[in-house]
């Protein structure tokens, strides 16, 4: 059951990100601007892979060229298909963390100004710009890696019968929404000086709301103009949740407690 409430919770701090954005819609349309860019882009990439989808199938599949007819022709299709989908699973997955990476200074600020709205706001040495972008992108692309790591073998496990149109999609979007979560309480926690590895073991801790919060992230993601809308309200979400959740649960837990440097706790004050 503790489950359970900690993954509705998760959902709960998306909404409350939207709750905060309505109340503040000058910080929402500030968000909106890396989302914006972001989005444009994404649309001339999947304009192209839907475009061109019949060439790429053609390309990866000279194999069937002695297959009937009637058999060549309808794998190809399937294919067609298969990467056009494929295509927009990754742009929902990899949405958040280009989106991020664009307007890094954006949303630091619009989770600074979440931050302030609950009360103190953490505060460390910065690292100059020329360090912290080559950190940003390692932290994305080992992030990417944990989604493929799991992704390129539930794509083909989705080829199963019944399994494939029922238990694997399920998977797969709980795999996608824990590891948008990632993404998107990156903002939050770096400002408190944590580093990939503890903010890794930071949300195993509150593994049930990383998952409610993030399945709500990818359902919106995969949805090109909420996914614009969503972007700023998922980043103040995030923040909330690290401030009242993620970061009190992680500084109970016993591998905090016995951690080197961990006789500081982190600020997680939440008026």
């Amino acid at each position: 059951m503790g489950h359970v409430r900690s993954f509705f919770g998760g959902i709960g701090y998306f909404l409350q990100g939207f709750a905060w954005i309505a109340r503040h819609p000058r910080w929402w349309l500030f968000g909106l601007l890396p989302a914006l860019v972001t989005s444009v882009l994404y649309v001339f990439a999947l304009i192209f892979l839907v475009t061109r989808s019949d060439d790429i199938a053609l390309f990866l599949t000279p194999f069937a060229e002695g297959w009937s007819e009637a058999v060549r022709t309808g794998a190809r299709a399937l294919l067609a298909v298969v990467i056009v989908v494929g295509g927009l699973g990754l742009a929902a997955v990899t949405f958040a963390a280009v989106t991020l990476l664009i307007g890094e200074p954006f949303y630091e600020k619009l989770s600074e100004k979440v931050d302030e709205s609950f009360g103190e706001v953490p505060v460390t040495d910065d690292d100059p710009w020329w360090r912290e972008i080559p950190r940003s992108i390692a932290d994305s692309l080992v992030t990417l890696g944990y989604v493929l790591m799991f992704s390129i073998p539930l794509f083909f496990l989705g080829f199963v019968p019944v399994l494939g149109q029922t238990v694997i999609p399920v998977i797969a979007a709980l795999v996608s929404g824990y590891f948008l979560t990632v993404e998107l309480a990156t903002v939050s926690m770096e400002r408190r000086g944590m580093r990939r590895k503890e903010r890794f073991r930071a949300l195993k801790v509150s593994r049930g709301s990383a998952l409610g919060f993030g399945i709500v992230a990818f359902v919106a993601f995969i949805i090109p103009l909420v996914a614009v809308v969503a972007m700023p309200a998922a980043v103040a979400g995030a923040a909330i949740m690290v401030r009242s959740r993620i970061l009190p649960a992680h500084q109970a837990s016993p591998q905090f407690s016995t951690r080197p440097g961990a006789g500081r706790p982190l600020s997680t004050d939440h008026r």
